[in-house]
């Protein structure tokens, strides 16, 4: 990001002595012209002269007014120091929405917009500049943002996420420049309506296009239509004067036409299998309801019915799963497989699900939100009449142990080629398996441990203390956050495990994200 990477901060080959000073937990912003050397060439002298003004009129008051401290500016950016991550997000929004309101009148290749980066770490503070992974990190994020946007870290949306009403949507897990971990990265929506619409509006052009592409080509086919029936209507209307010299034409020398209102031949009823795109106006009434395109039907997932029982639920590897307790399953149904790519487009082509998946048909569904979930539960269950639904955390796991109470269903030790995880074997891969793809549990259930994270019904609790005993949902509490289970084929085998469990948040999607759906009898 322009002089930004000459700084000690990002230079690893030039250490700063910081021995005895002191660390901090902040939140770091830090912000970049896009394109600055380009408009740098194109004027130099009006561009820093901008610059400055951007820096004094909209940046330095906003971080005040957020009580943060600009560490300092850097030509082409600058960074900030905040002790709340909430102020940090708000004082990056404000400068992000003020300098649209700044560049509205400015031609869009002479506009300074920035990218903001913003993360959560423990930093070195010097009087005059701040190092660590905090920044480094803020840095990176910032290195992919687009213009005019602000993104953040996992961790700085863990702090914000219920405080700023906003829109979030998840970019998933980056891999960024001399951090080791993957970092998760989220980009900030002001509109917090805008989490559905930002993902769908590149989708919503192309279908607009190909409506009006098909409208047109549809208005072309019935202006030929209409003029070539026109002029068969003109040529046999002129015949009468070719017969003249005949007193009285007969029905033989003058051929009667049907009105267009008249009624078709007996013998019309025939041709009318033979689709057209646009009836002429002498072709006969509409045809009959046995002749209409017919309804595709829902294709209802695969279903595996499990007999009601109890168990031993949760486990001693995890403080989230315990304690462990005893809980009573009623009979259900539960999906054999994840949803499929295949079966959520169908209800996305409804228009009842949010957006078009992309992937192979057989794969399972991934980077769906919990809404999303049960937007899909709602389109099946009022496609099919039946009362689908989202299983229970003790249902899922009832039905991912197979009857057993082993560490994973097959035993307690990891075998390969049972589940598509990180380590599970040589099946694993980098992205999901098609379903199916590894051995079913005791139950006849795949992929119940690996594959996608898998949204179930329960609010997030942090631990089993007062959780249902009777296999229902525990949707009491915060329900800002909904329970995953199965972990994914990016994770390790440690999140396969039956009693693994995990919660995130109910709007936001993320890549490795799907579901299953139950049914009661």
């Amino acid at each position: 990001m322009g002089e930004i990477r000459n700084f000690r901060p990002g230079n690893p080959d030039e250490p700063p002595p910081h021995s005895g000073l002191p660390r901090r937990l902040a939140a770091i912003i830090v912000g970049d012209i896009a394109s600055y050397s380009r408009l740098m060439q194109a004027d130099e002298e009006g561009t820093h002269a901008r610059v400055k003004r951007i820096e004094r009129d909209i940046i330095q008051p906003s971080i005040v007014e957020h009580h943060g401290s600009l560490v300092k500016t850097t030509g082409d950016g600058f960074i900030a120091i905040f002790d709340s991550p909430v102020e940090a997000v708000r004082c990056s929004i404000v400068i992000q929405q003020n300098l649209v309101g700044r560049n509205a009148s400015i031609p869009k290749h002479s506009r300074l917009e920035y990218r903001i980066g913003v993360n959560l770490g423990d930093v070195i503070v010097e009087p005059d500049d701040i190092y660590g992974d905090g920044v480094n990190i803020a840095t990176r994020i910032e290195g992919i943002a687009e213009p005019g946007q602000v993104y953040i870290s996992g961790a700085i949306y863990e702090q914000i996420k219920h405080k700023i009403v906003c829109g979030y949507e998840s970019l998933g897990d980056r891999k960024v420049k001399n951090i080791t971990d993957p970092v998760r990265v989220y980009r900030v929506l002001p509109d917090a309506d805008a989490v559905g619409k930002t993902r769908s509006r590149r989708e919503n052009v192309l279908l607009f296009l190909l409506i009006t592409a098909l409208l047109v080509i549809a208005g072309y086919v019935l202006w030929y239509v209409l003029v070539q029936h026109r002029s068969q209507v003109g040529q046999q209307a002129a015949a009468p004067p070719i017969a003249a010299p005949l007193a009285s034409p007969t029905p033989q020398s003058v051929p009667s036409l049907p009105s267009p209102a008249a009624p078709a031949p007996q013998a019309a009823p025939a041709a009318s299998p033979v689709p057209t795109t646009v009836p002429s106006p002498a072709a006969s009434p509409s045809p009959s309801p046995a002749s209409s395109p017919s309804v595709t039907p829902v294709r209802e997932p695969e279903m595996i019915a499990i007999r009601g029982g109890s168990f031993a639920m949760g486990s001693n590897d995890d403080p989230t799963e315990r304690p462990v307790h005893q809980v009573t399953i009623k009979p259900f149904s539960i999906g054999k497989y994840p949803v499929t790519v295949r079966e959520w487009n169908e209800c996305a082509a409804a228009k009842a699900c949010a957006f078009t998946a992309t992937g192979k048909d057989d794969a399972p569904v991934s980077n769906v939100s919990w809404t999303d979930a049960q937007q899909y539960v709602a389109y099946l269950s009022k496609a099919t009449k039946k009362p689908y639904r989202l299983p229970s955390e003790a249902e899922w796991e009832y039905a991912a142990r197979g009857g057993t109470q082993t560490k994973y269903w097959w035993g307690d030790k990891l075998q390969p080629g049972m589940a598509g995880c990180k380590d599970c074997g040589d099946l694993a891969a980098e992205q999901p398996a098609k379903v199916g793809s590894f051995k079913p549990n005791p139950f006849g259930l795949h992929d119940m441990g690996g594959g996608v994270d898998q949204w179930v019904e329960d609010c997030w609790h942090k631990n089993y203390q007062g959780a249902p005993v009777d296999g229902s949902a525990w949707t009491g509490g915060d329900c800002s956050s909904h329970v995953l289970r199965s972990g994914s084929w990016k994770n390790d085998s440690r999140y396969v495990r039956p009693s693994n469990r995990d919660g995130y948040d109910t709007n936001v999607r993320y890549p490795t994200h799907g579901f299953r759906v139950a049914l009661t009898p």
